[in-house]
């Protein structure tokens, strides 16, 4: 007979590494590498102007955060993929979403290669930003408060995002 003890810590070990790649640090450079010559990032600060809304542009292009509840994406449940408004690029998908009561949509996994990462100081207290690899348009912010299985709420501004239903 295997001593429970002997269990409990197989148990624990075989856990370890799904805990752990939920929690890996998102390779931000590469990411934003594999971009770097793209027309996207050639763009000017009037070209974003003319391409996106005025709310659009204060959250993509200057970090801004939109009034919480005002997303129509707060109430979109159906099947799908939410692209980054400014250039189109995949980062949800729609079985990724939660309600997490914060009045913006939120995530618990995101398409990892298309994010970059960033430090944000800008309420005095550390906090992850992050933003499409391809455009660089600010989404919003990550939190270890989300549910199973990353235990990650990618807190996001809704006008950040474009929803694509999935085909019939």
């Amino acid at each position: 007979m295997i001593p429970r003890r002997a269990l409990f810590l197989a148990a624990a070990a075989l856990a370890l590494p799904a805990c752990s790649a939920a929690a890996q640090p998102i390779p931000s450079a590469a990411n934003q590498a594999r971009y770097a010559n793209d027309p996207w990032r050639r763009l000017t600060e009037d070209q974003w102007r003319e391409r996106l809304s005025p709310m659009a542009f204060r959250v993509l292009r200057q970090e801004a955060t939109e009034r919480a509840g005002t997303s129509a994406l707060n109430n979109e449940h159906r099947r799908g993929t939410f692209l980054c408004a400014g250039c189109g690029l995949e980062l949800f998908r729609s079985e990724w979403k939660f309600d997490s009561g914060t009045g913006w949509p939120s995530f618990f996994q995101v398409i990892r290669e298309n994010v970059g990462t960033k430090q944000d100081l800008l309420l005095f207290t550390p906090r992850t930003e992050y933003h499409c690899a391809r455009c660089l348009g600010h989404q919003g912010h990550v939190f270890e408060d989300g549910p199973r299985p990353t235990g990650l709420r990618y807190c996001n501004n809704g006008v950040a995002l474009r929803f694509v239903p999935a085909a019939a």
